[in-house]
């Protein structure tokens, strides 16, 4: 792959300075955010901060950085904990005021099983002690030592220096002593200038001491190349010539909450960039608490017809703010609530608002109980504006797409999702699931890749086609179970059985039987889906691999005159190869490659058919180099 151009490492200058004007979505999922399976496997790690003697430490921030990145504070016995942290490799750092930090290590956290680790951290030195100034400049003395110098008596006892001493004093003078005492020197402006020496040397150690007290930074820095290609032999084509993208994570953790901003450049055919940030407040209270926004822009410059008939007035633009807060209300019982809303200019109909409210039960430690109530209010295209969950993976809009139909444009899916569910652990690493649902779907999207279009332009694959497919009821449910293998490795296996039937008749299905028939859906029909995943970590090598493979009976086909029924699958492959050759100043550098044909990201409170009514999704390589720190 070839490597990202210079022109993107501006980027990092850009977000730095917006994470201070902005809040942005965090890397850590909200309280309530839809998370991927229900027996998706997760590990704890926890432990114990203590001082140089070994006694415990209260408020010490920790954080743990890794597939994603979490904070925690510890309490008074100095205990700290990470709950269902996704498993992998973690750069654990911890920091408190008037102690030095020690080395970042790498800790494996593995599925379903607590990981143990004990952090000591040293006490700086005595206070009273001369402190090295940073920049070089200005006096090192103590205001004892100054005084007792102004009481010597062998200073200066000239008019000037007389007149000096018995000026009215500052707040400088105050706070130091003898900043304005005169030298042997009897000249007027030598002393001056030592004064301001000086004086300048006080100012620096004031912002030293400030700079000292704030917490660390953590962050992520990904230089990526992504290309999308159908063929294997568009890869080498010209029209299909890999992007680069330049991603920057900031997270500043405080001891009321953590703070965290993000953002991605990428140039080419499609220009765009989207930055998010975020707050969330810590659960050392009842109320855990997350807000955020979102900006994103498109810009198309390419030569596509269909794309630029598309994108008209040169651009689009999507904005999102969020507010979600995990109300503990007693130690077994948590309430969840929170609301999205999102603004997309080429949308006609104003903004989508999609409010959540569950609740979780657990009986005893082994049991969680979750019942679950939602709207989701997606646009077509929507998924290009928003960052994707797939770790290590977050890409800018990459993408143009357009209606099947001009004269109706762009409708919105709203979908109305309640869900309960119960997971057991059942010891030995094996967690099992069952979860009941069912939807009301209003504009089903239907996304079409490389399809022609009556009296429409030609597309290639970077543009695709967005049709209303009509209303939907669907029931289901599902059962799941996941278990760690071996030590290193972790499956997990779902299968959802789901009955589906049309409310509403497709506003494009006239368009939908000429180019993709099996996205049609007039007849009532029950879907099967079998789901797995595998995930690996190789200590002798430092590879970490990601394997999902799903299997459906309802994936529309590409031909136009073919129905549904016949059995289709997707897949993803992730792979981290660690370059420890590379790691200094505690930074962890890795090789990422991403093969994937998955178009949306499945989750749980989405539609059954968004990813089943893509028609031939391209497949997308992303490939390049992360830095963690």
């Amino acid at each position: 792959m070839p490597m990202t151009r210079l022109t993107f490492l501006p980027v990092a200058v850009v977000v730095c300075a917006a994470g201070f004007a902005v809040q942005a979505t965090a890397q850590v999922p909200p309280p309530f955010a839809a998370v991927t399976q229900v027996a998706a496997a997760h590990g704890d790690l926890q432990g114990v901060v203590t001082d140089d003697r070994g006694e415990p430490l209260s408020g010490v921030v920790v954080s743990a950085l890794g597939s994603t990145t979490a904070f925690a504070v510890t309490d008074r016995a100095g205990r700290y904990a990470f709950r269902t942290l996704p498993p992998g490799p973690y750069l654990v750092r911890a920091h408190l005021q008037g102690y030095v930090p020690p080395r970042a290590r790498v800790i494996q956290v593995n599925s379903a099983a607590r990981v143990t680790s004990a952090i000591a951290l040293t006490r700086r030195g005595d206070p009273g002690e001369p402190q090295i100034l940073t920049a070089g400049v200005g006096g090192a003395g103590q205001p004892e030592a100054v005084a007792a110098n102004a009481d010597a008596d062998d200073h200066d006892h000239g008019e000037s220096a007389w007149r000096l001493r018995h000026l009215k004093r500052s707040v400088l003078k105050d706070a130091e002593v003898g900043i304005l005492t005169a030298e042997d020197d009897d000249s007027f402006w030598d002393d001056s200038f030592g004064r301001l020496g000086r004086a300048m040397g006080y100012s620096a150690r004031i912002a030293s001491s400030l700079l000292t007290d704030l917490p660390p930074l953590t962050g992520e820095v990904n230089f990526l190349t992504t290309t999308s290609f159908d063929r294997p032999q568009e890869l080498f084509s010209i029209h299909g010539a890999p992007r680069g993208v330049a991603f920057v994570s900031l997270n500043a953790p405080t001891g009321a909450g953590d703070w965290n901003v993000r953002g991605a450049m990428t140039q080419g055919d499609i220009a765009s960039w989207v930055i998010a940030g975020s707050y969330l407040r810590r659960a050392q209270t009842a109320h855990q608490y997350e807000v955020g926004m979102l900006y994103s822009m498109q810009r198309y410059e390419g030569g596509n017809p269909a794309a630029l008939a598309a994108v008209t007035d040169g651009n689009r633009n999507a904005g999102a703010l969020y507010a979600y807060d995990r109300w503990t209300v007693t130690p077994g019982v948590t309430l969840q609530y929170g609301a999205r809303y999102a603004r997309y200019d080429y949308l006609a109909d104003g903004g989508l608002f999609s409010p959540r409210v569950g609740v979780t039960i657990e009986p005893t430690d082994v049991l969680r109980l979750r019942v679950t109530a939602s709207r989701r209010e997606s646009a077509p295209g929507a998924e290009e504006f928003v960052p994707q969950a797939a770790p290590g993976v977050w890409l800018p809009p990459e993408r143009t797409f357009s209606p099947v139909s001009s004269r109706r444009g762009f409708q919105r899916e709203r979908v109305e999702h309640y869900e309960a569910a119960a997971e057991h652990d059942m010891g030995g690493g094996v967690v099992m699931g069952v979860r009941a649902f069912r939807q009301r779907i209003d504009d089903q999207m239907i996304t079409l890749f490389g399809v022609s279009l009556p009296r429409q332009a030609a597309t290639d694959v970077g543009h695709y086609y967005v049709a209303s497919g009509g209303d939907f009821e669907a029931r289901g449910w599902g059962i799941s179970v996941s278990r760690e293998l071996t030590g290193y490795v972790r499956g997990s296996l779902d299968y959802t059985r789901t009955d589906a039937e049309r409310t509403r008749q497709a506003p494009d299905g006239r368009v939908l039987s000429l180019v993709a028939q099996s996205a049609n859906r007039n007849e009532p029909e029950t879907l099967h889906d079998l789901t797995t995943s595998l995930q690996t970590e190789i200590p002798i090598t430092s590879t970490r691999v990601y394997v999902l493979y799903k299997l459906n009976s309802g994936f529309a086909a590409p031909e136009a005159t073919e129905r549904a029924g016949r059995l289709g699958a997707r897949f993803d492959v992730q792979i981290n190869q660690s370059l420890p050759f590379l790691n200094f100043t505690a930074a962890q550098w890795e090789m990422l490659l991403t093969v994937r044909n998955l178009f949306r990201e499945d989750v749980l409170d989405a539609s059954i058919f968004d990813e089943l009514l893509v028609v031939k999704p391209p497949k997308r390589i992303v490939g390049g180099l992360t830095v963690r720190f």
